[in-house]
């Protein structure tokens, strides 16, 4: 009789339960993945990353890299800059991020942790990579007080450094770093092992595998252009070397 129950028990209410549980799970999942993918296709539509695999990049640091990314583009087309603070929204409810203070990285980050501030209605500060040579000698401009919960603003992650300096910065001025949120990141090795150090969560609205699937959806790559940017994102500075274009 006792089998009986816990087996009517189990069928009644707690198989519904589980059910309803999973099915929740893989749709809070297919969104995400969803927004990730709209996200990369807006990038990829406004110019904002590029991919040119067979002709590399020559970067700042004086290495080659297949992409580009310049989300400074984004302030020119105000659907998709609205799009991306509602997804930054949508980002720190779902992860349960909240703060006192908004803080963008300058410079890319800036304007986007503005609208974001404006329309949570939450203070803002930004964070120079560097302390000013005049005047305060402010490394944080805006009003940050101790204790103060903060969450940075950023709109691509690559090694991850700027971001580590702004949090180390907010947390010497005794705020309390939440998080990092960002529009994209490559993912790198690098990038991953720094925020852990730190102990600075991360969190992204997409990133270089999601772009990339819409890349290639979308005919900008073919596979094989896919995999030389899947190595170089495994060794960005010995990539170009290898693959014959240093």
């Amino acid at each position: 009789m006792g089998i009986i129950k816990i087996f009517l028990v189990h069928k009644l209410f707690i198989s519904p339960v589980f059910r309803y549980y999973n099915h929740f799970m893989a749709k809070e999942v297919q969104s995400m993945q969803s927004s990730r993918h709209q996200i990369a296709r807006t990038l990829l539509r406004i110019g904002a990353v590029t991919l040119s695999p067979d002709k590399p990049y020559l970067y700042v640091s004086g290495g080659r890299g297949p992409i580009y990314c310049d989300n400074r583009l984004l302030l020119g087309y105000p659907h998709d800059r609205n799009y991306v603070r509602d997804q930054f929204i949508e980002l720190m409810q779902r992860n349960h991020l909240d703060c006192d203070v908004i803080a963008g990285i300058a410079t890319a980050g800036i304007p986007h942790a503005a609208w974001l501030a404006d329309k949570l209605n939450k203070p803002m500060v930004y964070v120079r990579s560097a302390a000013k040579q005049h005047g305060k000698q402010n490394i944080i401009d805006g009003p940050l007080a101790a204790h103060q919960r903060v969450i940075l603003i950023e709109d691509l992650i690559n090694t991850g450094a700027s971001s580590i300096a702004a949090a180390d910065a907010v947390r010497g001025a005794g705020g309390i770093v939440v998080a990092c949120v960002a529009i994209m990141t490559y993912n790198l090795v690098t990038a991953k092992e720094a925020f852990a150090q730190a102990k600075c969560p991360l969190f992204t609205l997409t990133d270089i595998e999601a772009l990339l699937d819409v890349a290639l959806q979308e005919k900008r790559i073919t596979p094989a252009q896919r995999d030389l940017v899947l190595r170089w994102q495994q060794d960005p500075p010995n990539w170009a070397k290898k693959e014959g274009f240093a």
